[in-house]
């Protein structure tokens, strides 16, 4: 009997942390694509103006920031930078597209 509801209460422990993961992917989710319309936005402006896609710099700039910020929260920093990575990566793939389309006289913002 004992051992039943030790069960019990490991899957009920189980769905209340699954519950949450699913909340934070959701979250992630969102966060991500807010992201995303603001880069797009860079992208824009960048292709107005005749500024290149990527700003090494920046990147570097950032993969430190958030490297720390990584550390601070008892992140390994080493995922920190390869999500980073992976998302400026994307970022310079729309900005460059959007870029091709200002040259093309076509303002692809989507």
């Amino acid at each position: 009997m004992n051992e039943e509801k030790d069960m019990a209460d490991a899957r009920a422990l189980l769905a209340d942390y699954r519950a949450s993961i699913d909340n934070i992917d959701a979250a992630l989710i969102h966060m991500l694509a807010e992201r995303f319309r603001c880069t797009k936005a860079v992208g824009v402006l960048k292709a107005t103006h005749g500024l290149p896609p990527a700003d090494p710099a920046r990147e570097q700039q950032q993969i430190a920031r958030l490297r720390q910020l990584a550390k601070d929260a008892h992140l390994d920093p080493d995922f920190a930078e390869k999500f980073l990575n992976f998302v400026v990566r994307e970022v310079i793939r729309h900005h460059e597209q959007i870029a091709a389309s200002a040259s093309n006289g076509v303002m692809k913002t989507n």
